[in-house]
């Protein structure tokens, strides 16, 4: 839903998400992490390299400021599309005509009525000081949209009614999309209350330039994040907050609370600043809605679903859904995928926040106190969940593997076709439910060295990725050859399920990477539905690769990253969010025929 503009949020580590086909924003101010300190009673406990904590991506973590990647997103939209975000809209009435909400994928059974602010009305009202804060959208005070309605009624605020086809309501932990649907968050809050400072600090903490998590011995926590423009963001646990009686004082939540409580946590180091940037403060807490969709037309996502948002993006459906390329029955699959992993996150959250917010134990024999071995052991499973490298899906009609129970289908909607099947054990490194890993491959015409990973771009394709093992053996080569004559057939899924007048890689993209020598392959020689034709633009050429050496970068064995025999190979299939969704032969393509067949729709 369209809502006010918070480009005061979060900080975001960027570098770890999908690549899109947009360039990366422009990096100069943000702070890149080399790695991170865990320290207790300001004892260094462990210092983290980045290589140490975890392998999870090609590119190097920063940290940026979170309007800067929004703009960044609004810049890409504004040159790739005619799509304009609109700030100060807020939304009044939503109705949902379900006579329309079937199987029709022409009808508009979303009524959506809006109200465009004037700017005065659009802009948040600050607490307790006129620095920037971020309380109005905290979980410390009420949801104050029905009231900011009700006062824009007495203005000229202009109105606007949308149809629609689908809603995605992504309007925050107050979400008046949620509230509207009658769907409650279930779950708890926590005790804990944090303050955060965006700020220049005056210290003498030798370390305030790293990223540090500060375990003090009685006044809490703190956690330091570096920042762009000597900025640095601090996290810090309040001790003090104005709840003498049970019930917090937010009114006491203010810039120089929030210090105070900094300061006693790092002592005896000083930490004092002149120039403040933002602030907010926020109740720790762990909740999942009682449900994520409305007959698969309304759709809750982030914080309107859960209080902490899982790396799984979803919108890829609804995209296809709404092109006309995919059944609506994929749609079925929001809540029991996401669902799960939001579950899986809140535990994790709740026990990261308990071993966070709680005091270091003294000593081995301290069974109150925290272990930091096991905050540290945490901290790097942590970084799963932040790059989305720990999600793995179940079996659904969109990932065919085993697994799924009778119970789990009826309770969840499971839609599965009885007759796909895969074969994991070809691929035993590449997960069926996870995201495809990266390898380095060498690109057959240039030999120029890439990671595999740059050419799954989000962009709303699936991709069949053929393991084409040793084309220098003749009976593979031929092999090959036929699996390439069936997918060049007229009735081949590839063409199937491709619009007329597009390219055959518009819905399927087909990738190779073959294991033997690159030199001593021959894109040309290759069957051409493996590097197709194009009358304006010619042969395609980064469509095949071979895993071998490379000038400069040595050897990626892709096919012993990936668990795949060098000598046969085999097929796999990645859905548009690169997570797994199919493994099999080349002689079993009926079973990735059976797949696509059960979840796209015919285009001729």
């Amino acid at each position: 839903m369209p809502y006010r503009s918070r480009f005061h949020g979060m900080d975001k580590s960027i570098g770890t998400t999908s690549p899109t086909q947009s360039s990366p924003p422009k990096l100069a101010d943000g702070r890149y992490l080399k790695g991170h300190a865990i320290l207790t009673a300001l004892k260094l406990l462990c210092h983290l390299k980045c290589h140490e904590w975890i392998c999870i991506s090609r590119f190097r973590e920063v940290v940026l400021h979170q309007g800067r990647i929004e703009r960044f997103l609004l810049d890409s939209l504004r040159e790739c599309s005619e799509i304009r975000v609109e700030r100060g809209v807020l939304p009044e009435e939503l109705e949902i005509d379900q006579s329309q909400a079937g199987g029709d994928l022409g009808a508009y059974p979303v009524t959506v009525k809006l109200r465009h602010l004037a700017e005065a009305e659009a802009t948040p009202a600050q607490n307790n000081s006129n620095i920037p804060d971020g309380l109005f959208r905290s979980n410390l005070i009420g949801d104050e949209n029905d009231d900011l309605i009700a006062r824009s009624r007495d203005g000229d605020a202009a109105l606007e009614t949308i149809h629609a086809k689908y809603l995605v309501g992504a309007d925050g932990a107050h979400s008046w999309t949620r509230r509207k649907l009658g769907f409650a968050m279930e779950g708890e809050q926590t005790e804990f209350i944090w303050g955060v400072l965006d700020v220049i600090p005056i210290t003498n903490f030798p370390d305030v330039r790293c990223r540090c998590a500060i375990h003090s011995a009685e006044s809490g926590s703190m956690m330091v994040i570096p920042r762009e423009n000597k900025l640095v963001r601090f996290y810090i646990q309040l001790k003090e907050s104005g709840r003498d009686t049970g019930q917090l004082d937010r009114t006491k939540i203010n810039p120089d609370l929030i210090l105070k409580s900094a300061q006693k946590i790092i002592a005896p180091y000083q930490l004092d600043f002149h120039y403040i940037d933002w602030w907010t403060g926020y109740q720790i807490g762990q909740r999942v809605s009682d449900n994520f969709t409305f007959n698969d037309r309304v759709f809750l996502v982030g914080d309107a679903v859960h209080t902490h948002s899982p790396k799984a993006g979803q919108g890829w459906k609804i995209g296809l859904v709404s092109k006309g390329l995919a059944s609506p029955a994929i749609l079925q699959t929001y809540e029991s995928e996401r669902r799960k992993i939001a579950q899986e996150l809140v535990e994790f959250d709740h026990n990261f926040s308990r071993l966070f917010s709680g005091r270091p134990a003294r000593d081995a024999a301290d069974e109150a106190g925290i272990s930091l071995e096991e905050f540290k052991s945490v901290f790097v499973k942590g970084t799963m969940f932040a790059a989305g490298l720990s999600v793995k899906y179940d079996t659904s009609v969109l990932v065919a593997k085993a697994g799924a129970s009778k119970r789990d289908r009826e309770k969840d909607q499971i839609n599965l076709n009885a007759n796909v099947n895969s074969e994991q054990e070809l691929a035993r490194k590449i997960q069926l439910g996870m995201r495809f890993p990266n390898a380095q491959v060498l690109n057959q015409s240039s030999a120029r060295p890439w990671p595999f990973a740059h050419f799954l771009c989000s962009d709303g394709r699936f991709r069949l990725v053929l393991f084409a093992g040793n084309l220098q053996e003749p009976m593979q080569l031929e092999r090959v050859k036929g699996l390439c004559r069936k997918l060049d057939s007229p009735r081949s899924f590839l063409r199937r399920f491709t619009p007329k007048g597009k390219r055959i890689d518009a819905t399927i993209e087909l990738l190779t990477i073959h294991s033997g020598p690159r030199t001593a392959v021959e894109l040309l020689d290759l069957p051409d539905i493996l590097h197709p034709f194009d009358e304006r633009t010619g042969w395609d050429y980064d469509k095949v690769f071979a895993d071998g050496m490379s000038y400069h970068d040595g050897h990626g064995h892709a096919y012993t990253q990936y668990g795949v025999d060098k000598e046969r190979g085999c097929l796999v299939v990645i859905r548009p969010d690169q997570h797994v969704a199919w493994v099999g032969n080349f002689e079993d393509l009926e079973g990735a025929d059976s797949y696509f067949s059960s979840i796209l729709i015919p285009q001729d």
